[in-house]
């Protein structure tokens, strides 16, 4: 069954980037990495590093968030008016809402803070997220998008 896999990024989608490349590393034919932007940078930087299909801006996240197996991101995603402003109340809310599992990376924002973590160089929180990934993968059934 194919799982589904959200990747939501904004600013320059770097982490994005990242996380598509691991993911491409698994080689896994039954995976669709869809890459979800705040803006057009962001999205056309995600499907060039492998994504299968892309799209940008709030209404597009709003309405794929429901879509995925799993979404991928910095923990911003999550959090409204972060990584600059891009994330509104009504990205950060569907994302909330989704029904697939969530693996954030805590990277920390100007505005709020991360107690209690030490903080890792983004490679290594990616591995790590990756790590979650293919564990969360081989537990739970996939909501057969």
């Amino acid at each position: 069954m194919k799982c589904i896999v959200l990747i939501i990024d904004g600013m320059g989608g770097g982490i994005g980037v990242q996380l598509i490349g691991r993911l491409k590393e698994l080689a896994d034919k039954d995976l669709e990495i869809i890459a979800l932007g705040t803006n057009a940078v962001a999205t056309e930087r995600m499907v060039k590093a492998g994504a299968h299909r892309g799209a940008t801006g709030e209404n597009a996240i709003r309405v794929s968030a429901s879509l995925g197996d799993f979404i991928l991101g910095p923990i911003g995603i999550v959090i409204m008016n972060s990584l600059m402003g891009e994330i509104t109340p009504v990205i950060a809310e569907a994302i909330l809402k989704a029904p697939g599992d969530r693996i954030l990376l805590p990277l920390q924002q100007e505005h709020f803070f991360l107690a209690g973590l030490e903080p890792l160089p983004l490679a290594k929180m990616t591995d790590k997220a990756i790590e979650i990934f293919k564990e969360r993968r081989s537990r739970i059934p996939l909501n057969g998008h």
